[in-house]
């Protein structure tokens, strides 16, 4: 259900959870599990009153502390990366564009199940707006998930891609950079203690050096990595990420990575305090997001290059200290090529494109309901559609932005259904976490990441 008022919220609580000034206390935790939770996510998510719509992302945010899924910087353990005392496997970044709260819970039970450490769930600046998922409702619906089915341990939310437009930032350079500053503003308030600066869009191959073509690059990039350091809570160090080169662009190379690394610690310096910078760079392999869809829908073998990558990464470990390089656009990469990822020393990897192909394709998902989202993009995201394109690569390119228009009934599907997706996920899910070798390694996360209170102010509508 979703509750209506505050005063029905209250009611819901009574022998679940306590509310007390600024905290909240589990009575009964089964109860919280079998019923409260749910309750209290779909009113997070979509109760119309604002008031009610804080309460409930309060309670959860403060129920999930309170029963050991805290919210964390993965930071600790991207250090130890660097100095070599953690190597073996490759960090998952999951980016979920539909279903969160079922799709966390199939992302949890897989990790549970195999005892899983690091695992990041992500989303990118474009994917807040085209699937209608602010900061906050998707930390709430991660970390009600981890309530639902018992997970205890650090929930990692990292923003993706916070990019700087190119095209935008052309036209209206301070408007574009506030853009980004108040949205890393808005996700650190969430608890998201993981973020991504892409402003490798930004990288000019005009310029007759590697370093002037990464200056602008690494000239921001340092200045939003400032702006976070000034604004993580107390006690946290924020993981942030950097990237030298635009996914779906040329290769990246060891020169540009110097260029940017050494023009990103000068510009940090120059404040005259002594900054963390990133843990660990974004680099250009031969990928795209989503993959390149083929005319008749399929998508066409990408010739990822591997050398590459394990040449960036050890650069990046060995002379500066981070945890490696970062492979984006790699969910629909055939099975063969994932467990080379860690053996080659890949810091992390981002997995979406293939999680999203997996709902739609599915024989769980109601046919006519795939065929409303379908009319809904051949009607409204017509202009989108290239002279090129076939319809079917037409349909796969713009389908991810279905889910926002039918957020709502996607999310009460019939609960057999859910379940069904649920379980396809989670099969998922297990199968890449073994390829990436991160099944066993929950004690390695629970050495160096350890639990952290972060003080959240009660909305008025819980006081007294």
């Amino acid at each position: 259900m979703i509750f209506e008022s505050l005063d029905q919220l209250h009611k819901g609580l009574d022998g679940i959870l306590k509310t007390a000034g600024d905290d909240v206390r589990i009575i009964d935790g089964q109860k919280l599990r079998s019923s409260l939770i749910d309750n209290l996510i779909y009113t997070a998510v979509f109760s119309p009153d604002e008031p009610v719509k804080k309460a409930a992302r309060w309670l959860i945010r403060k129920a999930g502390a309170a029963a050991g899924a805290f919210l964390a910087s993965i930071a600790p353990l991207y250090e130890a990366m660097g100095r070599g005392e953690v190597k073996g496997f490759t960090v998952p970044a999951v980016n979920i564009r539909t279903l969160t709260y079922d799709t966390a819970q199939a992302i949890f039970r897989a990790a549970m199940k195999d005892r899983v450490g690091p695992v990041l769930f992500e989303i990118a600046r474009t994917e807040i707006d085209y699937t209608l998922q602010r900061p906050e409702e998707y930390t709430c619906a991660v970390v009600a998930a981890a309530l639902k089915v018992g997970y205890r341990g650090p929930v990692f939310m990292q923003g993706d891609h916070f990019q700087i437009n190119a095209k935008k930032f052309e036209k209206d350079p301070d408007g574009e950079l506030k853009a980004v500053k108040d949205l890393i503003w808005e996700a650190l308030d969430a608890g998201f203690y993981n973020i991504d600066i892409d402003t490798s869009t930004l990288v000019d191959l005009s310029q007759a050096t590697v370093k002037e073509q990464q200056r602008t690059n690494f000239s921001l990039a340092a200045e939003l990595t400032t702006m976070i350091r000034d604004l993580e809570p107390a006690g946290i160090t924020v993981s942030v990420g950097g990237e030298i080169g635009e996914v779906g662009g040329k290769n990246s190379t060891v020169e540009e990575l110097r260029a940017f690394m050494d023009g990103y610690l000068e510009e940090l310096e120059k404040g005259g305090e002594s900054l963390k910078g990133i843990s660990k760079i974004s680099v250009q392999t031969g990928t795209t997001h989503g993959g390149v869809p083929l005319p008749d829908g399929s998508v066409a073998e990408v010739n990822l290059d591997f050398e590459v990558l394990e040449r960036l990464s050890r650069l990046a470990r060995e002379t500066y200290g981070l945890s490696g390089a970062v492979q984006h656009g790699a969910s629909t990469l055939p099975e063969e090529a994932f467990d080379r990822f860690p053996a080659i020393g890949t810091a992390e990897i981002h997995l979406a494109t293939g999680f999203q192909n997996l709902i739609y394709d599915s024989p769980s998902l109601p046919a006519d309901l795939r065929e409303r989202i379908y009319a809904f993009i051949r009607t409204e995201l017509r202009d989108e559609k290239k002279d090129s394109d076939t319809e079917d690569q037409f349909l796969y390119k713009t389908r991810k932005k279905g889910f926002g228009p039918f957020k709502r009934e996607l999310w009460h599907l019939p609960s057999e259904t859910l379940a069904a997706l649920g379980g396809e996920l989670e099969e998922r899910f297990s199968f890449l976490f073994k390829k990436l070798s991160v099944t066993n390694t929950e004690d390695i996360v629970h050495k160096y990441v350890k639990p952290f209170a972060i003080p959240l102010k009660a909305p008025a509508g819980l006081k007294g």
